[in-house]
């Protein structure tokens, strides 16, 4: 496929394989962009920003409806690249593809509700007279620095909400999952959105992001991926507005008084979904010291029952990870913690870029697999006395993302809704789940800023104060 910039499409003599991540097959190449086509295409939306500042918001409303309309009707395409290029099941790509024109749709509602509001100014010394009132206004150019684990619906948090509040934006897709955010852009462009007001520059990070952050001319990044290029991308942006959503280990109480089949159920869900592959994906397991077996035997045959394969086939339940170097990282994890007392319940194995999905017990919190991020298919089970000690585990960590407890008890529930440090808190389910409208973002190393498109338009707007002074 090409790429997008200076409102049309162009090849470059340099190019990127696409590779399907379970066999190693090409499926596409992608043009190498460099540090220049970026100041290329920002040239362009800078006019194309002016084009969507003065557009309707009743326009900018048709354009992502009907976006999300044509990819409805090409489902099946759009969950067939997704599979291809990022290895989910296919089952999980349609949800995806469901997911990305629902928050296409929401963009669109919330373009019609951009409002300001109207300050009492007499209540100051020498208000009397005074009438203000504030408005928000488009950033300009909003970068879309994207991660291969969502390449559709993640893409959409960004290129949504920023069309929606009437700005130009910039995708810069990840180097393994580029086809489909290529794809997003066509459609878009059907749609009627004016050429010169998206760009999609496909090629390596490091030249491209260090390009995109630098420039002065973007006014907004919206980044998704690890805290380590997060703050590399903080440290180059200058005084620009920036959301990070960056990593997470996040942690799942299962409290004695708990349905451990339902949390089981759950857990295996929330664990090993995308492979593991998930910024919230359930991964530090905290169990009752003396429960801890019951919850390992409703958890080892649900995830023993996730059979892996080619995640084309609909039998497939956990397809492969996104790269082979990413699928050793892991083996070598649960390896390090086994030698080092925790011990092997189901899984460990690994062929190629197929982990199997695995579960390990007596992990120390201060193993890799529990104290970092692991963002593969293995959960660690680590066992506390008392709900204080839960409590310090699970907020024994610098990220704070999504944590969960399963729990009858109301005032526990209450109380690790108040005392856990993470963005998204869930009662009675697994750390994975979000609604694509509600404001979802981190605590501490976990990030800055909320997604969701009406939280997202306010960090991709600017506030303006006007003051009217009667004669």
């Amino acid at each position: 496929m090409r790429m997008f910039l200076a409102a049309e499409w162009q090849d470059r003599a340099a190019v990127t394989n696409v590779t399907n991540p379970f066999n190693g097959e090409l499926i596409d190449t992608v043009p190498r962009g460099t540090a220049a086509d970026v100041d290329t295409a920002i040239a362009t939306l800078v006019e194309g920003a002016k084009l969507m500042r003065k557009m309707p918001s009743a326009e900018r409303c048709r354009i992502l409806r009907t976006a999300a309309e044509r990819i409805r009707q090409r489902t099946e395409e759009f969950a067939r690249t997704i599979t291809l290029e990022e290895g989910k099941i296919l089952a999980e790509s349609r949800l995806e593809v469901s997911r990305g024109c629902e928050t296409l749709e929401v963009s669109a509602e919330e373009a019609k509700r951009i409002t300001g509001e109207v300050l009492p100014l007499d209540a100051a010394p020498g208000g009397v007279g005074k009438f203000g009132f504030t408005l928000r206004v488009p950033c300009g150019i909003v970068a879309a620095i994207t991660p291969f684990n969502f390449p559709l619906n993640l893409v959409t948090h960004k290129v949504g909400p920023a069309l929606a509040a009437g700005n130009a934006v910039l995708i810069k897709p990840a180097g393994d999952t580029p086809l489909t955010a290529l794809k997003l852009v066509e459609v878009l462009l059907e749609a009627g959105l004016p050429p010169r007001a998206i760009a999609c520059i496909t090629g390596p990070g490091s030249e491209l992001g260090k390009a995109i952050c630098t420039d002065r001319r973007v006014r907004k990044i919206s980044f998704t991926g690890s805290y380590d290029v997060g703050t590399e991308i903080c440290r180059m942006a200058g005084v620009k507005r920036v959301t990070m959503e960056l990593g997470s280990n996040s942690p799942v109480i299962v409290m004695d008084d708990a349905d451990f089949d339902r949390a089981a159920q759950l857990v295996a869900m929330s664990g090993f979904a995308n492979a593991g592959q998930v910024c919230i994906s359930a991964q530090r397991i905290l169990t009752p010291r003396d429960r801890t077996g019951d919850f390992l035997d409703a958890l080892k045959p649900r995830v023993e029952a996730l059979t892996i394969g080619d995640p084309l086939d609909e039998s497939t339940k956990m397809g492969p990870m996104v790269r082979e170097a990413d699928a050793i990282r892991v083996e070598s994890w649960v390896r390090e913690a086994t030698a080092s007392g925790a011990t092997l319940v189901t899984g460990g194995t690994r062929r190629g870029t197929m982990h199997a999905p695995t579960v390990l017990a007596n992990v120390s919190p201060s193993q890799r697999v529990s104290c970092d991020e692991l963002f593969g298919p293995a959960v660690a089970v680590t066992p506390f006395t008392d709900f204080d000690e839960a409590l310090a585990l699970a907020n024994g960590t610098n990220y704070g993302l999504s944590a969960s407890i399963f729990t009858r008890d109301l005032d526990r529930a209450l109380r690790f809704a108040r005392e856990v440090d993470a963005g998204n808190l869930h009662i009675n389910w697994g750390t994975q789940w979000r609604a694509d409208f509600m404001p979802y973002g981190g605590l501490k190393d976990s990030g800055t800023g909320k997604e969701g498109p009406r939280y997202a338009i306010r960090e991709m707007t600017e506030e303006k104060m006007v003051v009217i002074h009667s004669s």
